[in-house]
């Protein structure tokens, strides 16, 4: 039995978070589970991203769940730090085998991407404007950004030689 491995995705909506943990997933011939953080706050929860909210500790649940059943787990959302540091560092502590990457994109093509997406009608610039940190690195020891000039298939294939996934 391999040791599982995490591996963490931040970065603003429409940064590519999601696209780029499913093409990590089907390249990989180990097991991964994919932990959204949007679809465990807003679907399974139903819950606005505020202070003290429960999605952090289901979170945490769902990757510490994942992990010690033997999968490796990608772990992706805008994970704003200041709220979702502490859960961060208890993740990473407790998995030594852990990557984190920020993927910096600009506002701008962060609107551009958005637009190319199937919800694109659900929110717009506004809400978009509201949620968007720029730079919102985590200091976290190993952290690599991905900037966005690098192609969907660049970040992949730079994430998958470095988890050797």
């Amino acid at each position: 039995m391999y040791k599982t491995k995490l591996i963490i995705l931040r970065g603003n909506s429409a940064s590519g978070k999601s696209t780029v943990a499913k093409r990590l997933r089907e390249a990989s011939s180990r097991p991964v589970a994919i932990v959204e953080q949007d679809y465990l706050r807003r679907i399974v929860l139903k819950e606005k991203e505020t202070e003290g909210t429960n999605n952090i500790g289901l979170i945490k649940q769902t990757v510490e769940y994942s992990l010690a059943h033997g999968y490796d787990v990608i772990l992706e959302g805008i994970l704003y730090f200041p709220r979702y540091g502490t859960m961060l560092q208890q993740l990473i502590t407790q998995c030594p085998e852990h990557y984190i990457y920020y993927f910096d994109v600009s506002f701008e093509e962060t609107l551009h991407r958005h637009a190319t997406k199937p919800v694109a009608d659900a929110y717009g610039e506004k809400e978009m404007r509201a949620w968007y940190h720029s730079m919102q690195i985590t200091g976290l020891e190993g952290e690599q950004i991905i900037p966005e000039s690098y192609s969907l298939d660049e970040t992949v294939k730079k994430i998958l030689t470095d988890t050797a996934l």
